[in-house]
């Protein structure tokens, strides 16, 4: 199986439809395939490797997730507790009555966001980018790049609290900024940055030796190289993510994170969090969660109407066997999910990222899958169908990876 998962990869290279891929198969207690293939610096013929670094783009948010719940089962908050607790800046919230209406024509909101809202994307806050126009402009202004903003945390939350809903609170699934927000009330928490948050609670209890949101000067070697595509669908080298996320490179006192986005790691790294979810939240003996909260996390929690109804860049954003649960695409119906969101028995979680990365686990047969690439897409270039193949790749890696 690794030759035809090299195969296909290869083809999608040799065409110059991806710079590269690296995947990783983790079943009966042991990895059974795994590949990097291409370049980490196609004009420089470096090759990618195993221990490759990625940006994972939303492959942060099921991290940032599980720390938010390890401090729930501490007793820091309950889901349905209201962020202003900790966040008092949204204690006076204001809800669009039209979408594409004036940014000052709004209601007030029924009642506060809480902490299940953030964490299954049902608090009425989105991405500026999907909603181009003056929310997109008003967004931008606020809250500075996606990953990489001067905006410093605390002026960032007010920001966001100061910009109107596009839908009450707990109403329906909209995608976007709720996971970052998270993040920074963790970090207000724990009185201490989400990186140095995330490090202490999960990486160095995993042994993940190369996540973070900085990349070390000692470890820049092995980046994998940030690839897109121009205005005629050609592979081209980027110097800074799509819609301006990224600055080209991060200074080190930068203080505002993205735990929704904003995260490095490697095939091993991620496989060593992702087997939390086969583990009942363990992984070798080290426990992060109770198995009663993994389960939570890993129930869907949309009612059939959300999931029908949710939709991102005007494509639903669920198969009907999909649903989402607390940071997590889950599993509801294996005959009708679908493998971008999942797709194994009742209870897989995954969630695909932005730049072509990609990841489930399977609690039924204990399996992990993991796929890494830049491939990154400006939305004016997918609507053209540029940087489709990065998306075929995780179709066909997941058709092989299941009939291992």
């Amino acid at each position: 199986m690794t030759d035809q998962v090299e195969s296909m990869l290869r083809g999608l290279v040799m065409a110059s439809e991806i710079a590269g891929a690296a995947t990783l198969v983790w079943r009966d207690g042991e990895v059974v395939q795994a590949s990097a293939v291409g370049w980490g610096d196609r004009e420089a013929s470096v090759p990618l490797t195993r221990d490759s670094l990625f940006r994972i783009a939303s492959l942060t948010k099921p991290i940032t997730s599980v720390a938010a719940l390890m401090l729930m089962e501490e007793g820091r908050f309950e889901l349905d507790d209201p962020i202003t607790v900790f966040a008092p800046e949204f204690a006076s919230q204001h809800v669009l009555r039209r979408l594409d209406g004036p940014l000052k024509d709004t209601i007030p909101a029924d009642r506060p966001i809480s902490f299940r809202d953030l964490m299954t994307h049902r608090a009425g806050i989105t991405y500026g980018a999907l909603h181009p126009g003056p929310l997109a402009e008003a967004y931008s202004a606020a809250l500075g790049g996606d990953i990489d903003s001067h905006v410093e945390p605390d002026a960032w939350i007010a920001g966001l609290a100061a910009l109107p809903l596009i839908d009450q609170p707990g109403a329906s699934f909209h995608y976007g900024h709720s996971t970052d927000l998270l993040g920074l009330l963790i970090a207000r928490m724990e009185g201490a940055p989400l990186g140095d948050v995330l490090e202490r609670r999960i990486f160095r209890p995993l042994g993940m030796k190369d996540t973070g949101f900085l990349v070390p000067e000692a470890k820049r070697d092995r980046r994998a190289g940030m690839y897109g595509f121009d205005a005629e669908g050609g592979l081209v080298r980027l110097s800074i993510a799509p819609g301006g996320a990224t600055v080209a490179e991060r200074p080190a006192d930068m203080t505002y994170v993205s735990g929704g986005a904003g995260l490095w790691s490697t095939l091993d790294d991620y496989l060593a969090f992702a087997r939390l979810f086969i583990g009942d939240g363990a992984v070798d003996g080290v426990r992060l969660l109770k198995p009663e909260t993994l389960t939570l996390m890993r129930t869907n929690h949309l009612t059939s109407e959300q999931r029908a109804e949710a939709t991102t860049l005007n494509m639903p954003t669920f198969a009907p066997g999909n649903g989402f649960g607390l940071g997590v695409a889950v599993v509801t119906n294996p005959h009708t999910a679908a493998a971008t969101h999942g797709k194994g028995g009742v209870g897989t979680v995954g969630w695909p990222g932005a730049y072509g990365g990609w990841w489930q686990a399977d609690p039924t047969d204990g399996s992990v899958m993991i796929l890494l690439q830049h491939n990154m897409v400006e939305l004016e270039g997918m609507m053209k169908g540029h940087g489709l193949a990065g998306f075929a790749a995780i179709q066909q890696f997941h058709a092989l990876a299941s009939a291992l």
